[in-house]
């Protein structure tokens, strides 16, 4: 099992919990340090399954560790994290991801467990990504928190607000940050000028159908074998393995 951005590995757990016999779990992120203290808890519950943490960028096209190319593998992509990326961008992870190697035998091959969001009503989209009581709002400027703490910035965060607009023709909620007046804010030595009302883009959160989804993982070379929704069909699980190509079979009669 390799699981892309493991975080905590919360998630994690519920899975190994139902998987029969794993030869090992390889949990990637690119935190070094929080990656070693999540595997060693997560060790601690499931002595018996070997777990090898991977330092890498999954965002690009990365090697997993020798011992285990070359064995079915099923890469674990939880949350809805894919809808963070632009349209070629997640089509081009899921290629890098078709492309690490695997036992290569069609009896054998594993494949990739992917979670998505799907498509629901405008205002209730955007109800959450602007929510009550703040939470996503104050997320979104801690961009600007971390820019003053770590970039030497001199942003004021009374002086922006968080916005949340859902873009039909992208099928993408949009997150941005906008100025409440005519400002200059300083970071790393440089002047940035600020008009009342313009908007600094901060994040996007793509929404899919399950067709839309499946198309997508057609063009990284996938097929859809299961497909999972809660009941109000608000968000999806995907099991996908890789297309069989013809020449996987060129060799293999006497």
């Amino acid at each position: 099992l390799v699981e892309l951005g493991s975080g905590s590995s919360l998630k994690t757990r519920i899975l190994l919990d139902h998987l029969h016999d794993p030869l090992a779990c390889v949990p990637v992120d690119i935190s070094a340090a929080h990656l070693e203290n999540s595997a060693e808890e997560l060790q601690a519950e499931f002595p018996l399954i070997p777990i090898v943490p991977w330092v890498a960028d999954f965002s690009r096209a990365f090697e997993l560790p020798e011992k285990f190319r070359g064995e079915k593998l099923c890469v674990y992509f939880s949350g809805s994290t894919i809808g963070n990326m632009q349209r070629k961008e997640a089509v081009r992870l899921l290629r890098n991801i078709n492309a690490l190697p695997d036992s290569g035998h069609s009896t054998t091959r594993g494949g990739m467990l992917i979670g998505f969001d799907l498509q629901k009503d405008i205002g209730q989209l955007e109800r959450a990504y602007d929510d009550p009581g703040g939470v996503t709002a104050a997320f979104s400027k801690n961009l600007l928190r971390r820019i003053n703490r770590e970039l030497g910035g001199d942003f004021r965060l009374d002086q922006f607000r968080h916005v949340a607009e859902y873009n039909p023709g992208m099928e993408r909620i949009e997150i941005w940050l906008e100025s409440l007046c005519q400002q200059v804010v300083t970071v790393g030595g440089r002047r940035f000028e600020f008009g009342s009302g313009e908007r600094i883009l901060t994040e996007y959160s793509h929404k899919y159908t399950i067709d839309g989804f499946s198309q997508m993982a057609a063009e990284a070379g996938f097929q859809v074998s299961r497909t999972w929704t809660d009941e109000r069909e608000w968000f999806c699980v995907m099991y996908l393995t890789r297309q069989k190509n013809t020449h996987e079979y060129e060799n293999a009669c006497p």
